[in-house]
This record gives C-alpha cells, sequence and structure tokens, in this order.
C-alpha cells in the first residue's frame, strides 16, 4: 500500500493497539461476526456487497486479524464482483480492499485479471473528469464532486502514478471552498461541510498543494462544527454530531496541526456514548443500530484519540 492511505492505515493501527486488550476484543468479536456466509460484509438492509465488505476488512486489518480464512473468503467474495462496478466509489472500494488483501493476506485480488489492470483503471478514472477539473462520480454524471475528485487523487495515489493535468484539480478543489472556510461537495451546494473539507484538504495534501488560506479556513470551520454532544456536525445546518463527521473532521485537525485545538474529552465522551458493551458503534447518538461502516468511524476514532498530544 502506498502514500495517503498507508500512512493513514498505519497511523490508526498503532492507536488501535494502545486500546486495552478488552476492547479490541470486543470490536474484533463485533467485525468477526458481521462477515457472512459468502464471504463478504452487509450494510443494515440486504446481502454482502463490496463497499461495506471494504470496511469490514479496513477495521480487521487496523485489529491486525486481516489474514487466513477470513481474508481468503473475502477475497473469493470479491473475486466475483470485480466485473459491473459502475460508480467510482464501487472502484476505488474494490481497489482498496485489494491493497489491504494484498499487504495483510498476501492475496492477489487481480491475479487472474489482465496484466494492463492499472492501465483499465486510470483510463476509467479519466474519463470522469469534467470541464471544471474535477471529477463526477460516474461516466454518466454532469456534476464534478469534491468527494470523488479526493477518490481519484487517492486511486492514483494507490497505483503510484502521476494524476495528469493536476493543476486543474488544484484549481477546482480551490473553488469549492467558501467564506466561512469549509468546502462544498458540489457547485450549487449553498455551504460547506465537513466531509467535502475533509476530502479538499485530503487530496491537496496528496498533490502536494495545500496552501495557507485553505489550512486556515479549514481548521476554523472544523473547530467550529464541534457540538454540544463533544462530536462534530455534518454542517452548519444540522445540529447532531455523527461519528463519520467526527472521525473525518479529526483526521483533519491532526493533518492540519491542529488537534490539540479541539476537545479531545468531549470527542471521547461522545464516541464512548456510541459505543456498544459488545462491540460496534452507531451513527450517532439517536441510532440504535450498529453496522460495520459507522463501527470503523468509530474505531478510527478511538485510535486517532489514542495518539499522543502534539507536545508529549
Amino acid at each position: 500500500m502506498k502514500g495517503y492511505l498507508r500512512d493513514l492505515t498505519l497511523r490508526l493501527a498503532r492507536g488501535v493497539a494502545a486500546l486495552d486488550d478488552g476492547q479490541r476484543a470486543r470490536h474484533l468479536g463485533f467485525f468477526s461476526s458481521a462477515q457472512r456466509s459468502d464471504g463478504g460484509f452487509a450494510g443494515r438492509e440486504g446481502g454482502s456487497d463490496p463497499y461495506y465488505t471494504s470496511f469490514g476488512l479496513r477495521s480487521l486489518a487496523l485489529l491486525g486479524e486481516l489474514y487466513g480464512d477470513v481474508a481468503r473468503r473475502a477475497a473469493e467474495f470479491l473475486q466475483g464482483r470485480l466485473i459491473g462496478q459502475e460508480s467510482l466509489v464501487d472502484f476505488f472500494t474494490l481497489l482498496y480492499s485489494a491493497e489491504l488483501l494484498q499487504v495483510s493476506a498476501d492475496i492477489d485480488l487481480f491475479a487472474a485479471s489482465r496484466t494492463d489492470w492499472r492501465k483499465q483503471v486510470t483510463e476509467f478514472l479519466l474519463q470522469l473528469r469534467r470541464d471544471d477539473g474535477g471529477f463526477a462520480k460516474t461516466e454518466e454524471g454532469a456534476a464534478s464532486s469534491t468527494y470523488q475528485t479526493f477518490l481519484v487523487c487517492v486511486a492514483f495515489d494507490m497505483l503510484h502514478q502521476p494524476i495528469p493535468e493536476s493543476d486543474r484539480i488544484v484549481e477546482f478543489l480551490r473553488s469549492q471552498q467558501m467564506d466561512d472556510g469549509g468546502f462544498r461537495e458540489i457547485r450549487a451546494a449553498r455551504r460547506g461541510g465537513t466531509n467535502p473539507t475533509a476530502a479538499a484538504i485530503g487530496a491537496l495534501r496528496i498533490l502536494d498543494r495545500l496552501d495557507e488560506e485553505s489550512t486556515e479556513g479549514a481548521i476554523d470551520f472544523l473547530l467550529e462544527r464541534q457540538s454540544d454532544e463533544g462530536g462534530l456536525t455534518a454542517n452548519t445546518r444540522i445540529p447532531i454530531a455523527d461519528v463519520l463527521s467526527t472521525f473525518t473532521g479529526l483526521v483533519t485537525l491532526t493533518d492540519l496541526g491542529a488537534r490539540d485545538e479541539v476537545d479531545l474529552a468531549a470527542i471521547a465522551r461522545f464516541v464512548a456514548e456510541l459505543e456498544s458493551p459488545d462491540g460496534g458503534f452507531r451513527a450517532a447518538l439517536w441510532d440504535d443500530r450498529y453496522d460495520v461502516e459507522y463501527s470503523f468511524y468509530g474505531l478510527g476514532t478511538l485510535a486517532l484519540l489514542a495518539e499522543p498530544a502534539s507536545d508529549e
């Protein structure tokens, strides 16, 4: 695994390793039991799919348990889904899962694929580029998306290939920043959001084009998203914190050197309220169900909180 995701995964794995044995065991039990008989993982409704399987594999990798029969069964499930992925999210989740299986279990998900599959991937990704320099979710999509543009940057980073015309991507991303410092998801959006802001900053970091204006604006915006519940909210119109926004916001604040400016103790209390005594996490305080996606974000947030403070 290369670049941005490698570094983040290693950081999170170190944080998870710092948790106490009982806590790790509870979450391992949750994720292990979530694997279906077909080897995949499912969301709250329906059967197994690559998207939720990716979250299951990410979490098991952080816990140091992505190997053996668990990894083999997951690989068999994903190999049956290599054809017919139409959206960038589908493509990305398969690519990331393949990287995790290769690094953690020495399983090559693309062993039976064409030898030029990397070229095929890059050609597909470039077909999603739009006139404004950003990338859309599908070939039919008309609007560039901050998040989809981030995924393209991560994909090229994993493939260890430069992104053609990267200056156009930087121009698009900077045009997405709003007056309050947050980044919007699409051009038609009227306000910025925590997750688009995290995506924009992540993409600019990958491209090594992060500037002071983007940095300071993002920090100010994200610090304002911490609610009375302790976690971060998705945007200025939503008063309720959620674990996804809390995770992405904390990753970004940490990357920008502003981790100690947010109330970490309040975040810890918020995440503790979402954590099940049997393992797994809810999405928010109003939620009453646990799934692999939000449980990954909960585990990731615990890992970030376990990192030492910058002055230590």
